[in-house]
C-alpha cells in the first residue's frame, strides 16, 4: 500500500469550472464487473448464515421467502427510478449527487457526510465480524488462539493492497469469492430439494397467508437488511466503460439476481428444516442452523468448508466497501468538499489510490481505539455500528427516491411510471423501513441508551454537511455553484439526441 514517491495526478477541471475525473480513471468495468462488486458487497452467504434464521426468529412466522420477495420488490421499484435518473449524474457520488440533483446542493451536502458516516460504520462493523469469525475459524482448525483485532487488522491489510490498485483487479478477487460461495450455498439448497427437505417440498411459504401470522413487519425488516451493499453500483460511474447503459443494468441485475436467490435460499433451508420446527429452530440455534443442513444434506466436509467461505465472503464484502468509501472520498476531494489530494489519481494503476489509503488508515485507527476500549466485536462493535448503518442506508435510499421524483417533477420529462409512479411506490415503501428500523433500533443497536447515542451521531452527520454547505456557499460561491451544474436541454432525452444525430449523420 506504500505509496513509493509516485507523484499522483491532480484532477482537471472542465466546462463551467467542474472537474471530470473520469478523464484519468481507468474505464474497464463492465456489466458483470459491476454486478459481481456490488452482490459481493451483499454478501450472500453473511445474509444466509447470520441473517435468515434471524429474519424468521424475529416475524415468528413461516413467511421468510415471502419477506425476501417484498423486499426485492420494493427494490425494484427504487431502481426503476434510481436507474432512470442516471444520466443526469455525471460523477461517482452515489446517492449523495442523486440527492443533490434532485433535492439541492444544501441537502446534498447533508446526504453526502452522512453517507460517509454510514459506510464507515458498515466497514467498521464488518471488520470486527470477521476478526471474530477468522479468530473462531483458526481456532476451531487447530490453529492458535489469536486475539479478533489482529485478525482484523491483516485481513483488512489486504483488502487495502486490493484496493489500493485498479478496481479490475478487486472485480476480480470478488468474483471468484462471489462465485465459490453461491455454489456452496447451491450445493445445500439442491441436497434440501433431493432429498424432498423435512417435511416435504411445498410453496406455502410463499403465500400471502403468510402475512397474518407473527410480527411479518420485522421479517420484511430484516429481509431488507439482507440487500445492504447492491445500492453501491453509481459509485463506480466514473470506472464504466458506458455508464449511462451500464449503471441501469447492473443495478437491475443486481436486484433481481441478489432476490430470487435469497428466495430461493429461504425456501429451500426452511424445507431442509420444517414449517413445524423452523422458528424454533431458527430462534434456539441461529448459528448452526445452516451449517447443519449443509452437514445433513450433503457433507460433514462441505460443513467445514462452510465455516471457512464464510471468512471469505465477509472479506468481500470489507473490500467493495473500502471501494465504495474510496469512490465517496475521491468525488468530494474532486468537487473541493474535501482536500484536494484525496481526487488524486494514481498514474499506474487509474485508480483514486490516495483515497483508499486514507481509507486503510482511518479504519485501522478506529479499529484500534475499539481494541483498546475492550469492545466485543460482535456483541458490541458489529451490533452498534451495523445497526447505524442500516438506519442510514436505508434513509438515504429514500432521500435518493424523493429526489428522483422532485428532479422529474421539475423538468417534466420522462415516462410517468419510472419518473413518479415507481419513485412514489419506493418511497412509500422504503419510508415504511425507516419507521420500522427507528421505531426497533433499540432492538438493532442492542438498547435504549445506544440507540439515543447512536441517533444523535448520525443526526450530526448530516447537519455537519448542511454546515459544510453554508461555510462553502459563504467562502468559496464558485466551488459551492459549480456543485450542481444546471441540467442542459440535451440531456432531458440523452437518448433521444443521439437517435437524432445519428438520423443527421446518415442524412
Amino acid at each position: 500500500m506504500a505509496t513509493n514517491n509516485v507523484q499522483f495526478e491532480p484532477v482537471d477541471a472542465g466546462p463551467n469550472g467542474l472537474l471530470t475525473p473520469d478523464k484519468l480513471l481507468g474505464r474497464g468495468l463492465g456489466v458483470g464487473s459491476i454486478v459481481f462488486m456490488v452482490v459481493a458487497g451483499a454478501a450472500p452467504m453473511t445474509a444466509v448464515v447470520a441473517g435468515w434464521p434471524v429474519v424468521v426468529s424475529a416475524s415468528e412466522s413461516t413467511g421468510g421467502p415471502l419477506f425476501f420477495l417484498i423486499a426485492t420488490a420494493i427494490l425494484f421499484l427504487f431502481a426503476i427510478g434510481f436507474t432512470r435518473m442516471t444520466p443526469f449524474v455525471k460523477n461517482a457520488g452515489a446517492f449523495y449527487t442523486y440527492i443533490q440533483t434532485g433535492l439541492g446542493r444544501g441537502m446534498g451536502l447533508g446526504a453526502s457526510t452522512f453517507a460517509l458516516g454510514t459506510y464507515l460504520l458498515l466497514f467498521l462493523a464488518l471488520c470486527s465480524y470477521l476478526g471474530s469469525a477468522a479468530q473462531t475459524t483458526v481456532h476451531d482448525l487447530g490453529g492458535p488462539d489469536l486475539p479478533w483485532w489482529l485478525c482484523s487488522l491483516v485481513l483488512m491489510a489486504i483488502c487495502g493492497a486490493l484496493a489500493y490498485r485498479d478496481v479490475e483487479l478487486s472485480a476480480k478477487v470478488l468474483g471468484v469469492v462471489l462465485v465459490i460461495e453461491t455454489v456452496v450455498l447451491l450445493a445445500v439448497n439442491i441436497g434440501v430439494v433431493v432429498h424432498g427437505g423435512a417435511e416435504g417440498l411445498s410453496g406455502d411459504s410463499l403465500s400471502p397467508a403468510r402475512l397474518g401470522e407473527g410480527v411479518p413487519p420485522l421479517g420484511v425488516m430484516f429481509a431488507f437488511f439482507s440487500f445492504i451493499g447492491f445500492e453501491a453500483t453509481a459509485v463506480f460511474r466514473n470506472e464504466a466503460r458506458d455508464p449511462d447503459r451500464t449503471i441501469p443494468r447492473a443495478t437491475y441485475i443486481a436486484v433481481l439476481a441478489v432476490g430470487i436467490f435469497y428466495t430461493f435460499t429461504a425456501w429451500a433451508m426452511q424445507a431442509g428444516i420444517g414449517d413445524s420446527n423452523i422458528v424454533e429452530v431458527a430462534t434456539n440455534d441461529p448459528t448452526s442452523i445452516v451449517v447443519g443442513l449443509a452437514a445433513k444434506y450433503v457433507s460433514p466436509v462441505l460443513a467445514t468448508l462452510l465455516q471457512v467461505f464464510l471468512i471469505s465472503s465477509l472479506f468481500a464484502c470489507i473490500l467493495t466497501f473500502q471501494n465504495v468509501l474510496t469512490r465517496y472520498l475521491f468525488t468530494l476531494g474532486t468537487q473541493g468538499v474535501l482536500p484536494s489530494g484525496l481526487g488524486t489519481v494514481h498514474p499506474r494503476h487509474r485508480a483514486p489510490s490516495r483515497a483508499s489509503l486514507t481509507v486503510s488508515v482511518v479504519a485501522i485507527a478506529l479499529l484500534g481505539v475499539e481494541a483498546l476500549l475492550g469492545l466485543d466485536p460482535v456483541t458490541q462493535a458489529y451490533t452498534w455500528f451495523s445497526g447505524s448503518a442500516t438506519l442510514g442506508v436505508v434513509v438515504l435510499m429514500a432521500l435518493t427516491s424523493f429526489s428522483v421524483l422532485v428532479f422529474f417533477r421539475r423538468k417534466a420529462t420522462g415516462k410517468l411510471w419510472a419518473t413518479l409512479f415507481a419513485p412514489a411506490l419506493a418511497v412509500i415503501g422504503l419510508g415504511a423501513i425507516v419507521f420500522l428500523v427507528v421505531q426497533n433500533f433499540g432492538l438493532l443497536v442492542g438498547g435504549d441508551l445506544a440507540a439515543g447515542i447512536l441517533l444523535t451521531v448520525m443526526g450530526a452527520l448530516f447537519v455537519g454537511g448542511l454546515v459544510t454547505a453554508l461555510v462553502m456557499r459563504s467562502k468559496r460561491p464558485e466551488a459551492y455553484a459549480a456543485l450542481l451544474p444546471p441540467v442542459s436541454s440535451q440531456e432531458h432525452e440523452p437518448a433521444k439526441s443521439e437517435n437524432c444525430a445519428t438520423a443527421e449523420n446518415k442524412s
